[in-house]
């Protein structure tokens, strides 16, 4: 899964920030998409990104808590890393 990342993450060898998103219910979102092309038409051509297995997602739940997966969903147009 590709999962966006914040910009200059994984600096000097530190693991990549990945980016969660509160949902209007508050539960947190991680968002996953299935191809890297799915990830820039979904979050912009610019969005940084990391790739994690499916069975590193239980991992990273320990360490960054989420309540649920979306998957391939793009994000509002404010919300896109596109190049200007």
């Amino acid at each position: 899964m590709y999962l966006p990342a914040s910009p200059g993450g994984g600096a000097n060898g530190e693991p990549a920030e990945i980016e969660m998103r509160r949902l209007l219910d508050g539960r947190v979102a991680l968002l996953a998409y299935t191809a890297l092309d799915r990830l820039a038409d979904c979050c912009g051509s610019e969005q940084p990104w990391v790739l994690y297995k499916t069975d590193q997602l239980d991992e990273l739940n320990r360490v960054s808590p989420y309540d649920v997966i979306v998957i391939d969903q793009p994000l509002p147009d404010e919300l896109r890393r596109d190049a200007a």
